[in-house]
């Protein structure tokens, strides 16, 4: 670091000043004169110190510092040592500052409030849609579709900034939306299968998945009672599973490949948003866009026009009008939740976003439950209440 020190000493002349000193007694004149060292040790009495002014100075120690010309005549040399306000040691004042930390940790809670609360949203219509609509491939695909357009509007129109980027981001975005891809369409397939509580208390156990691939793939170590924190979060989620009483095993097996998928979303979004200036929302709108082209050619093919055509006609008799209401909202939450948990994910590490979407799923489970008045077994309910307590008990651990 470089400082700016000072030196003054005299002998047998009293330092005075103008501010402090009647104007009858001969001043001190000061040049100032940026210098990076002055050293202290220079011979003679009539040494000049050079200062600067552009910056104001940090005291850092005074040495038998008198005016006094008795004091003056015992010890000669005095020393002032004197350093750069900005770029040396922080100014001992009693000054309030904003504490960082802790604004840093009410934006992140106001994130995960937000994010949160849009997710519930989207988790009901969206289920309402699959309801009445059980093509997920389709209603994956137009979750994505309303995004994209969302923010492309948002650029023309110059609400949001639109991104710079260059081949080498999209290159590196391409498995993390290969990886979103999947995980997204793998979740609304086990929605559509089963009760959006169960799908849920499924995918609670993603924390368990974020640290095994971090261990057996990335090579990271973590404490004990990290893996200790696992078994139950393991264990009730298995406790779940088996006393639920609507259990598909496709509905099972979509939540199990959607944790695994987002837990390698987390991981290549994190190493990607490194370096580059796109912010997390521009981010997941890049996101969004790719995993578009991406998921539609395979939508067509899962399922077509024709049956999409026909189902589209059957909901319309069903549930009448409302029912476009519920694809509209359920595509636009869908995005609005996804771009405040890329905000969130753009402050803090993969598994702490693990451990927020983790408990983001109480609210969503309960809200399913009571929405949908969704049957519940006591041993159901104790198998999701242990999950829950192992993803704390994990988020206690990582701390």
């Amino acid at each position: 670091m470089n400082t700016m020190i000072s030196s003054l000493k005299h002998s047998h002349s009293t330092f005075t000043s103008s501010d402090f000193l009647p104007r009858k007694r001969s001043a001190v004149k000061l040049q100032f004169s940026p210098l990076h060292i002055i050293p202290n040790s220079q011979k003679g009495h009539n040494f000049v110190p050079s200062l600067t002014s552009e910056k104001p100075l940090h005291i850092s120690s005074v040495e038998n510092f008198s005016l006094s010309a008795k004091r003056e005549q015992k010890k000669p040399l005095t020393v002032c040592n004197a350093y750069e306000a900005d770029r040396s040691r922080p100014l001992d004042i009693n000054i309030e500052l904003p504490d960082k930390q802790a604004a840093q940790k009410i934006k992140i809670g106001i994130y995960f409030a937000t994010w949160w609360a849009l997710n519930v949203v989207f988790n009901i219509y969206n289920k309402k849609v699959l309801n009445a609509f059980p093509y997920p491939w389709l209603t994956s695909t137009l979750s994505l579709a309303c995004g994209s357009l969302m923010m492309l509007i948002s650029w023309a129109t110059r609400v949001a900034d639109a991104p710079k980027t260059d081949f080498e981001f999209w290159k590196t975005l391409f498995p993390v939306a290969v990886a979103h891809t999947i995980g997204h369409v793998a979740a609304t397939v086990s929605m559509s299968k089963v009760a959006v509580s169960f799908t849920h208390i499924i995918k609670s156990s993603e924390p368990a998945f974020s640290v095994l691939v971090s261990r057996f793939l990335l090579g990271e170590t973590f404490p004990v009672p990290v893996y200790l924190s696992l078994a139950p979060i393991i264990g009730g989620c298995a406790l779940a599973a088996v006393t639920e009483l609507n259990f598909n095993m496709t509905g099972f097996m979509g939540a199990m490949i959607s944790n695994l998928a987002f837990v390698f979303r987390n991981i290549f979004s994190k190493k990607g948003m490194k370096g580059n200036s796109v912010s997390g929302m521009n981010y997941y709108a890049c996101l969004s866009m790719l995993s578009l082209l991406i998921l539609t050619p395979f939508a067509i093919a899962m399922e077509g026009p024709q049956m999409w055509a026909a189902g589209w006609q059957n909901a319309l008799a069903q549930i009448g009008p409302n029912f476009i209401w519920w694809v509209a909202a359920q595509s636009i939450f869908y995005q609005l939740y996804n771009q405040v948990s890329y905000m969130s994910l753009d402050q803090i590490s993969p598994l702490t976003f693990s451990i927020g979407n983790t408990m983001k799923r109480i609210s969503v489970i309960v809200s399913s439950i009571i929405i949908f008045h969704t049957p519940v077994q006591p041993f159901n309910a104790l198998g999701a209440a242990i999950a829950i307590l192992g993803t704390f008990l994990y988020s206690q651990a990582k701390q």
